[in-house]
């Protein structure tokens, strides 16, 4: 009995120290690991985003100042309205862009506007 008791309490004892231990380097690493992905957010990505951003705005721009708004030829199998839109004066999408999208008449400020 006694020599059942002992070895229950030594091992429990071991497992309690083994469990610590574990316990202790699983902290550790985990601390590692988020340093690690802290200072790749910081270093790595957010400059590569910012990059991008000027990248696209700088193309943007060279094509802003090089853009010829396309002759507007009225097919019959584009810009169907068969009924009016419940937003504003019912003709335009709801993200018109009036240098980029035609009513069915043509492009906003020409002649033969609806």
């Amino acid at each position: 009995m006694a020599l059942g008791r002992l070895s229950q309490a030594l091992l429990k004892s071991s497992l309690t120290q083994s469990r610590r231990q574990l316990s202790a380097t699983a902290d550790q690493g985990h601390a590692d690991a988020t340093k690690l992905w802290k200072r790749l957010t910081y270093l790595v990505a957010l400059p590569a985003v910012a990059v991008c951003m000027l990248n696209m705005y700088l193309k943007m721009q060279h094509h802003a100042a090089h853009y010829v708004q396309p002759e507007f030829i009225p097919y019959s199998h584009l810009r169907i309205r068969t009924k009016r839109f419940p937003w504003g004066d019912g003709s335009k999408s709801l993200f018109h862009n009036p240098k980029l999208n035609a009513l069915p008449g043509g492009y906003e400020g020409d002649e033969g506007d609806e």
